[in-house]
């Protein structure tokens, strides 16, 4: 299946402290940019996940028809 993102959130803070203003707007600009393929909504999380390397706090998506 193909996802859009449409809105995110990520929890930008962890053990090592927060990265800069720039570079969340970035990872958040180059997440809603990507068209994904998963799985499932669950998959659409661990796939940005992993490649972003930040956990997310909340996502709205949607499908995409091909």
């Amino acid at each position: 299946m193909l996802f859009q993102v449409t809105k995110i959130e990520f929890d930008f803070e962890d053990d090592l402290g927060t990265c800069s203003k720039e570079d969340q707007e970035e990872c958040v600009d180059q997440t809603m940019s990507t068209i994904w393929d998963a799985d499932d909504e669950d998959d659409l999380v661990n796939e940005i996940t992993c490649a972003q390397g930040w956990c997310i706090k909340s996502i709205d998506f949607k499908h995409i028809l091909t």
